[in-house]
């Protein structure tokens, strides 16, 4: 199923992994918010936390046909996601996401915290007000 990515972290435009990881392998990049989740600092990156009635800020990226498989793979690799592997950091995760512009709905791969790392961040993780990385600051 070729679905766009949902990206709210170091993905996003400006961030260390946007231009090494999409640049020139996307169509189209615009913003859009997750509503089912709350936004946990990590080392370096974040995590989003399903919950419902919350909203996490990012990007809704629509990769380009010749480069989805390619880049499927490396942004599971990225993520450190193996389909049924217990040890993964994040689940990829077919979700509704809502492009901010027309408030239109799509379905897209977004990048959850996987549920071992969800209890823990539940359990005293640092919560990113806003549900904006890029707000942080």
């Amino acid at each position: 199923m070729t679905l766009p990515f949902f990206v709210y972290g170091t993905l996003r435009p400006g961030e260390p992994n946007h231009d090494a990881f999409l640049r020139g392998r996307v169509l189209m990049e615009q913003p859009a918010v997750f509503g089912g989740g709350v936004l946990y600092d990590g080392p370096g990156y974040p995590y989003v936390v399903e919950e419902p009635g919350e909203v996490v800020r990012g990007e809704l990226v629509t990769p380009r046909p010749e480069e989805y498989g390619a880049l499927l793979a490396v942004l599971d690799r990225l993520e450190e996601y193996a389909p049924g592997d217990p040890r993964n950091l994040y689940e990829r995760v077919e979700r509704e996401v809502t492009r901010v512009a027309d408030g239109s709905g799509v379905r897209a791969w977004v990048y959850v915290a996987a549920p071992a790392v969800a209890a823990r961040l539940r359990a005293r993780g640092t919560l990113i007000e806003g549900g904006d990385w890029t707000a942080r600051r």
